[in-house]
This record gives structure tokens, C-alpha cells and sequence, in this order.
């Protein structure tokens, strides 16, 4: 299931409750719960059961701005969710109007399904000319901030000429543009994407939050990543479910496997998120990033670190993001610096769900491989619980501050290879 932002019409509505009676029922039965969380660390499961409390208070907020739209004839709730998007301020309009999609179809002259069609994809690929005669139809007016169409590249202001060589530099060699590309034609790439899904916000310092909306170096990686995952949802169609995370310990045992990072793409692929690597600009200095592209969860990872074990704790860090935090915090995004201390709460559970995943803190304060020096100890228990050595020996290099011990045995240059060579 995408992400619900909005319910616009009486199926999505449905769907809603659908979704909101499973989790019910999974919060208020074991027995429904346990196959959910199956063989995760009891850690793991708490924060998912706040994860499924939270996702049932968000789509209880958004179908209670639909029935008090339909029933009360109260527009105020359902306005404030369309957060000056075009598309949706027409939806609204329409239905606020006590208008039907046949109703509208037959003002404009049209077929329904082709008002279905745009509004199903939130009217993105309609012409001005038609969004201008759907808006004067249905009273909306169309202003340069919320208009899609025109002068994107002059939504970018003040960019450094220095920024500017960079990026264009950093693109052709990694195939974002042609030889011949200029300024302008980086003021759409990124405006583009800005106008779309707003600015990248949630950078995490040791800090707090920084907001970079003005970092032009971030809203350029972003929006790479953000036109390679929407090419691979428009054919693959994932879905993701927070009510299905038995595929978590597999991805967890993909981590022995010499073809771990490869196949671990393909798993989360198949459980409806998207992994994307994608080299990160010099000075922009990220590790990972987990946003939302179409409703649906995209990680971005730069890979600038080219080691399993961090490979792996990036990963499942990310992971938490997606499924903790689906409804609460996504949307906006969480974009990770390298060696970063996390301060915040919603850092804090991504961290102890990816170290859960990885070594189940209950194991890990029993195990007498703390303190073990010698590597033959440290991997036997990577075996019997699981995961690459190499995370185990990370895990202690962290832990007592010593980046020199082991420094053999954390995997260096094996995942870049992998997945920075394949599109």
C-alpha cells in the first residue's frame, strides 16, 4: 500500500478502513501479531507496535477529514491536507462543489474515466491549458506558487557559481546529463523535483536537525534519486506493508552472502521499497537518506564508505526509517550525515532497530565476544547468529573506540562494485 496522504473518494476511503481494521486487529491479538513480527528481537517488535499505533492515528486523521468533507460539508480539514498542491486543490474543489467525476466529465466534454485517469495521478501529467480550464470551471485560481507548469528553473535562487561547476561536473560523469548541459537546465532538474516534493529538511547533525532547504548540493542528489526510483516504480509498481515484515530477518541473512547488497536491492524491491545508490556529490558528505517518491518508500545510500559493515548498519538504519516512521517523519525525509551522533528520538529508534536486527542487544550483553581478541571467537558468533562477520567486528570497532583493531575484517571494497556498477 502506498502512502495515504490524502482519501479523495469513497474507494480510497474503504481501503482505509480496510487497512485500519487489520492493524486493529493486529494490536489487539497476539495471535495476529505473531506472524507479523516473527522471529524479530522483542526490541524490534516494540518499536513496531508503535509504528502500527501511529500509522492508525495518521489514517484516522485522514479519513476523518473525508467523512467530515462528504457528511458535514465541512472542506476545512481536507484543504489544509493539500498543502498547496495544484493537483490536489482541484480534487478538493470538485468535491466541495457536491460535484461527481461524471458530473465534471460531462462540463468538460470528456470521458469519466479520463477524469478518473487525472485524478488517480493527481492530475501530474495534465496540459495548462486543460488544468486552467478545470480550475476556472471549478473556481480555483492559478498562482505562480502553486502552478506546475512554467518558470521552474527560477525557483532555485542564489546559487554559487562554484556549486553550480560542481554539480554540472559531478552529473556528467555520472550520467545525470549531457555533455552540453548548462545552468538552466540544472535549475529545472532541481526546481522540479523541489516543487514536487518540497525541501529536503531533516539532515541529522550531532546537532539536532538542520534544515537545509537551501543546500543545493543536497536538493541535486535528491532529485537524482528521486528520477531514477520514479523510472523503477513505474515498472515494477511496488507496494509496501507495514503489516508484512516476516521478509526482515531474511534480509538480515542476506548479509553472509558474498551478493548480500545485490540481492538485499532486490528483496526490499519486492517488498515495496526502493534502494537506490547513487554517488554523492563532494562536500555534500551523506551517508543515507529515506524519503518518500509516489508514495512510495525510497533509500537513497552514497556509499562513500565502501565497507560491509557499514554497508549493512546503514541499511537496516534506513529500513527503521521506513518501517517506524511510514506516516510520521517520511513524508518529509531523513537525510543522514556520515559520522553523525543521533540525538533524536526518531535517530535513536532507527539506530536500535537496525543494532537489533543486526546483534540483539539481549545476545550481544550475554556474549563474551565484547571483549574477545581473538577473530576466530568473533566470527564463531557471526555464525550462530546469522550475519557477515564483518558486522560483528564493526560493532566492536565502535564500541571501544579502536578503528585500527580488526580494520581487516570489516569488508572494505565490496558492496560499491556491486551496486554503483549496476543501474
Amino acid at each position: 500500500m502506498a502512502k495515504v496522504t490524502m482519501i479523495l473518494n469513497e474507494r480510497e476511503a474503504r481501503s482505509a478502513r480496510t487497512k485500519i481494521a487489520s492493524i486493529d486487529a493486529a494490536l489487539e491479538s497476539q495471535n495476529v501479531l505473531e506472524p507479523i513480527v516473527a522471529g524479530l528481537p522483542p526490541e524490534v517488535v516494540t518499536h513496531v507496535t508503535k509504528a502500527l499505533k501511529n500509522e492508525r492515528t495518521e489514517l484516522y486523521e485522514i479519513l476523518d477529514a473525508f467523512e467530515t468533507a462528504t457528511k458535514s460539508k465541512n472542506f476545512e480539514k481536507l484543504r489544509e491536507q493539500t498543502s498547496e498542491k495544484p493537483g490536489l486543490a482541484l480534487i478538493v474543489a470538485r468535491i466541495s462543489k457536491g460535484m461527481t467525476q461524471k458530473d465534471l466529465a460531462r462540463r468538460l466534454g470528456i470521458k469519466e474515466q479520463q477524469v478518473q485517469r487525472y485524478e488517480a495521478e493527481r492530475y501530474k501529467t495534465i496540459s495548462l491549458e486543460r488544468y486552467e480550464n478545470i480550475a476556472a470551471l471549478l473556481g480555483v485560481k492559478l498562482s505562480a506558487s502553486s502552478a506546475p507548469f512554467s518558470g521552474r528553473e527560477f525557483l532555485i535562487e542564489d546559487i554559487k557559481p562554484d556549486e553550480v561547476k560542481k554539480i554540472l561536473r559531478h552529473g556528467r560523469k555520472n550520467g545525470w546529463f549531457s555533455e552540453d548541459a548548462d545552468e538552466n537546465e540544472l535549475r529545472r532538474f532541481i526546481a522540479s523535483n523541489r516543487i514536487e516534493y518540497g525541501s529536503p529538511s531533516k539532515l541529522r547533525t550531532g546537532l539536532g536537525v538542520l534544515d537545509l532547504g537551501g543546500d543545493l548540493l543536497l536538493h541535486a542528489w535528491r532529485a537524482r534519486v528521486t528520477a531514477r526510483a520514479r523510472t523503477i516504480i513505474a515498472k515494477s509498481k511496488p507496494q509496501f506493508d507495514i503489516l508484512n515484515l516476516t521478509w526482515l530477518r531474511t534480509l538480515v541473512s542476506l548479509s553472509v552472502d558474498d551478493n548480500g547488497p545485490s540481492r538485499a536491492r532486490e528483496l526490499l524491491l519486492d517488498h515495496g521499497i526502493v534502494l537506490i545508490a547513487e554517488p554523492q556529490i563532494q562536500g555534500l558528505a551523506l551517508d543515507g537518506a529515506a524519503f518518500i517518491v509516489d508514495g512510495v518508500p525510497v533509500i537513497g545510500m552514497t556509499l562513500l564508505r565502501d565497507k560491509v559493515d557499514n554497508f549493512w548498519f546503514t541499511l537496516l538504519h534506513e529500513v527503521g526509517h521506513v518501517v517506524l516512521h511510514f506516516n510520521k517523519g517520511l513524508g518529509l525525509g531523513f537525510f543522514d550525515r556520515i559520522d553523525a551522533e543521533a540525538v533524536e528520538q526518531e535517530e535513536m529508534e532507527a539506530n536500535n532497530f537496525a543494532s537489533n536486527l543486526l546483534i540483539p542487544e539481549e545476545l550481544w550483553r550475554r556474549s563474551p565476544v565484547r571483549i574477545a581478541r581473538s577473530g576466530a571467537v568473533i566470527e564463531k558468533f557471526a555464525k550462530q547468529i546469522g550475519v557477515n562477520p564483518a558486522i560483528v567486528f564493526g560493532r566492536i570497532q565502535k564500541e571501544r573506540g579502536d578503528y585500527k583493531t580488526f580494520s581487516s575484517k570489516i569488508g572494505r571494497n565490496k558492496v560499491r562494485k556491486q551496486l554503483m556498477s549496476e543501474p
